[in-house]
């Protein structure tokens, strides 16, 4: 089978214009089959702020009302996804841009919660894994935006962790699929402060390990609860590492790498 390279960047790297270019040129130099899929950075909060639309986060997960989701629509399905587009053409890299809507991409419903109302906010139920093939056959490198839909007019706000983790599954079955999450560590460290602490590998057990000792925790948890959901259903490489050191991220060189 093919390698197929899945990647998500954050706000670490879209927050920053030369940390953009950079990565976008690398991202364009892969080969093969490839995927990107992005979140959001600080500009949805900084209009929403200007705008005086209050903004509320529960564990680190956006509350969307409905304004908000305009907002999020507006910048992250909008601006983000067109600019990082616009610089792989530059780079003469062939790319469309898309959020969940488009071609019915991903499906989703509200989240359901027994005590928080996340507003809008989605959980995906499939991926038109159809319509994701014809896209790739064409050799279009697809950029991916964090909104989905629920096939009833309604756009939802989506965890683009998750988005990447589920378009991974969908394709391996087709691809060897390599997913990759950019953050700005090196990898996962041992003390989040010495990026001397890189831990090179981790394995289902030693991620449980390093829950209890409370050397994973926060934000970590859920990435990495992502990566293995992926290898458990057929994702043949997952990687964690620093955006900047992509190169070295697909050769092994440098991240964390899950087993």
């Amino acid at each position: 089978m093919d390698n197929i390279f899945v990647i998500k960047i954050g706000g670490n790297i879209i927050d920053n214009d030369d940390k953009l270019r950079l990565f976008l040129k690398d991202f364009a130099a892969i080969k093969e089959k490839k995927i990107l899929v992005h979140g959001g950075g600080k500009m949805a909060t900084q209009l929403a702020e200007q705008l005086h639309i209050p903004q509320q986060l529960v564990d680190g997960r956006r509350i969307t009302d409905a304004a908000t989701l305009r907002i999020i629509t507006m910048v992250y399905a909008g601006f983000i996804n067109k600019q990082i587009v616009a610089l792989l053409q530059a780079g003469s890299c062939d790319a469309v841009g898309l959020c969940g809507a488009d071609g019915n991409l991903i499906q989703a419903h509200k989240r359901e919660h027994p005590t928080i109302d996340y507003g809008f906010v989605g959980d995906i139920d499939k991926i038109n894994i159809s319509w994701l093939g014809k896209l790739l056959n064409e050799n279009v490198t697809l950029v991916i935006a964090p909104v989905t839909h629920d096939k009833e007019g309604q756009l939802l706000n989506t965890n683009a962790d998750t988005i990447a983790q589920e378009i991974a599954v969908s394709l391996a079955t087709d691809y060897n699929v390599n997913l990759i999450y950019c953050f700005e560590k090196i990898g996962v460290l041992q003390d989040v402060a010495d990026e001397n602490t890189l831990i090179p590998q981790i394995t289902l057990s030693s991620f449980a390990t390093l829950r209890e000792q409370k050397v994973i925790h926060s934000g970590m948890i859920p990435k990495l609860h992502n990566a293995f959901t992926a290898l458990e259903s057929g994702v043949k490489k997952v990687m964690i590492g620093k955006g900047e050191e992509l190169d070295q991220l697909i050769s092994g060189t440098s991240g964390t790498t899950m087993l």
